[in-house]
């Protein structure tokens, strides 16, 4: 059974902190969670993120900061992209990896302030995220250790100043619940991310947070705002939705593929949650897919 993972992150050299640029490997890594503050820039690569309760697609250019504790994973598209066509440049570190009263000086209050935001996870976008990302580029080919400190303060505070930005786990759901709620709750998140296109069972579930069925139902309720069938659901719909749009195989397959067992049952949760049927929801993007590329022609 696959839980999630607490690692534990020892920078080398003695640094205060980590810079390290992966190849496919950044993907690879399971649905974990570790006490320091993680800043993600996908340089090359598709698939969906999953952080906290969250799930979405993302794609070249992801711009991620997460907060500690936050659980969280990449997965790329199974069998779509090659090692050499996906890679990402990862920065972890601590509140205090410059002293435990650093980010307490008033110049830095906007960081600060950062900082307590990324608890929900936040995903930037536009200009930010276009010179933010070129910033890191050019900060994983730095080779002073002294250059590479101010860098990332730099783009902390070009993140920090910024409202280009969407909060992920706008509630918070995972990040603010004790550690021992934390504890049980990201295994069961993990067992539904490596699961959730397959059969998912909730006696499963139950188990993984050592808990009778129906505490386990109120439970999982009261910590995610959501029954265990709706977040399923929720994650099917929404891997259904990428391959709607980014492929073209037939509705029936894609409805077996995201983990509907029967066809017309995913036709019905489909529009109930899009107001439109999956062929009609495919034809209406690729509508406004062409009609984008004609204004911009």
């Amino acid at each position: 059974m696959i839980k999630a993972s607490y690692e534990v992150l020892q920078p080398a050299n003695s640094q205060s902190f980590l810079v390290r640029k992966f190849d496919k490997l950044a993907f690879d890594a399971p649905y974990h969670f570790h006490e320091e503050y993680e800043l993600t820039f996908v340089i090359k690569g598709s698939g969906k993120r999953y952080i906290g309760s969250h799930m979405d697609d993302f794609v070249s250019g992801d711009l991620v900061l997460l907060g500690p504790n936050l659980p969280h994973c990449w997965k790329l598209e199974p069998g779509e992209i090659l090692p050499a066509d996906a890679s990402a440049i990862v920065i972890q570190f601590n509140d205090a990896f410059l002293g435990d009263d650093f980010f307490n000086k008033f110049e830095l209050q906007h960081i600060k302030r950062l900082f307590q935001k990324s608890g929900c996870g936040m995903l930037f976008h536009s200009d930010t995220q276009a010179e933010v990302n070129h910033l890191l580029l050019a900060l994983v080919e730095e080779k002073s250790n002294f250059k590479i400190l101010i860098s990332l303060l730099e783009i902390l505070q070009r993140m920090a100043s910024s409202d280009e930005y969407i909060l992920l786990d706008q509630h918070r759901v995972i990040a603010e619940r004790p550690l021992a709620e934390r504890e049980r709750i990201n295994p069961v998140l993990a067992y539904l991310v490596e699961n959730f296109r397959k059969q998912v069972s909730l006696d499963a579930a139950a188990s993984i947070a050592n808990m009778t069925t129906n505490a386990f139902c109120k439970y999982f309720k009261k910590v995610t705002r959501k029954t265990f069938m709706e977040t399923i659901i929720e994650y099917r719909l929404n891997y259904a939705i990428q391959q709607l749009v980014q492929t073209d195989k037939p509705i029936s397959e894609i409805s077996f593929e995201s983990g509907f067992g029967d066809v017309s049952h995913f036709y019905k949760m489909f529009k109930a949650k899009m107001h439109l049927s999956p062929l009609n929801y495919r034809k209406r993007f690729m509508r406004n897919l062409t009609g984008d590329k004609k204004q911009t022609a």
